[in-house]
C-alpha cells in the first residue's frame, strides 16, 4: 500500500515538472532560454515519472533505470547541439542577455 502511494506521488511530481517545462517553453523570451527550460524540467520530470513507474512495477525497474540513464546523458547533449546550431545560424538572444561565451570562444580561435 505504501509503495502504491509513493509511486503515485513520484509520478505526480514528474508530471508537474513536465508541465512546468511546457510552461517554460511558452513563457521564455528567446530560443536559448526555451531550450534550457525545456531540457532541465523535462529531464527531471521524465526521470521522476520513470522512477514512479519503477516503484509501481518493480519488475520493470532495470529497464526504466536504463531508459532514465539514456535520457540523463542524451537530453543535455541534444540541448547543447540545438543551442549551438541556433547560434551558428544567427539566432539572436534577447537584448537582456549580457554574455555570449560561444561568440567569445569563436573570436579567440580566429
Amino acid at each position: 500500500m505504501m509503495g502504491l502511494f509513493l509511486g503515485i506521488v513520484v509520478m505526480t511530481l514528474g508530471t508537474v515538472f513536465l508541465a512546468l517545462g511546457g510552461l517554460g517553453l511558452w513563457r521564455m523570451p528567446d530560443t536559448y532560454t526555451r531550450i534550457q527550460a525545456g531540457t532541465k524540467a523535462t529531464t527531471l520530470g521524465t526521470i521522476l515519472t520513470l522512477g514512479g513507474g519503477a516503484i509501481l512495477m518493480p519488475g520493470w525497474g532495470i529497464k526504466l533505470l536504463l531508459i532514465a540513464l539514456f535520457l540523463l546523458f542524451t537530453n543535455p547533449l541534444s540541448s547543447q547541439v540545438l543551442a549551438r546550431a541556433a547560434h551558428r545560424s544567427g539566432v539572436k538572444p534577447v537584448a537582456a542577455t549580457r554574455a555570449d561565451a560561444l561568440s567569445d570562444d569563436a573570436e579567440d580561435l580566429a
